[in-house]
């Protein structure tokens, strides 16, 4: 009997979308707003869901408490009020896009799970825009 639990979260972090290779002329048509040169925030709000068989013992597809934990110690307190540019070297050499950070936030949670958990992980930048991965 598969199933499927959620767990969310926070974070508030700054980026900028920028190519380097590109004009400042093109960068601003491309990325508008979020090409500011001092950057600009958003509050990421972030919905983990695990999915696979109920353990018949503990009646738990897995501790939501332990996953609260994991999320908060791996991504909560890596990316929260950074700048991630700046600060998260996963993004020094690609643009810290919700697509990208959502990728990443995936890879890193993967690495803490066991390989029997299906993982999915949903990100929001505004109320309105989100993106999911897998899709």
């Amino acid at each position: 009997m598969r199933i499927s639990i959620y767990r969310k979260a926070h974070f508030n972090a700054a980026h900028r979308l920028h190519n380097d290779d590109w004009s400042d002329e093109k960068n601003r048509e491309v990325f508008g707003k979020c090409n500011n040169p001092h950057y600009h925030g958003h509050n990421y709000e972030l919905e983990v869901r695990l999915t696979g068989e109920i353990d018949p013992i503990t009646g738990y597809l897995y501790d939501l408490a332990h996953l609260s934990q994991l999320i908060k110690e791996h991504i909560e307190e890596r990316y929260d009020h950074k700048n991630l540019n700046l600060e998260c070297p996963e993004f020094k050499d690609q643009n810290p896009t919700a697509e990208l950070i959502c990728i990443e936030i995936w890879k890193i949670l993967r690495s803490k799970l066991q390989d029997k958990f299906e993982l999915g992980v949903r990100l929001w930048e505004t109320p309105r825009n989100y993106v999911e991965y897998p899709a």
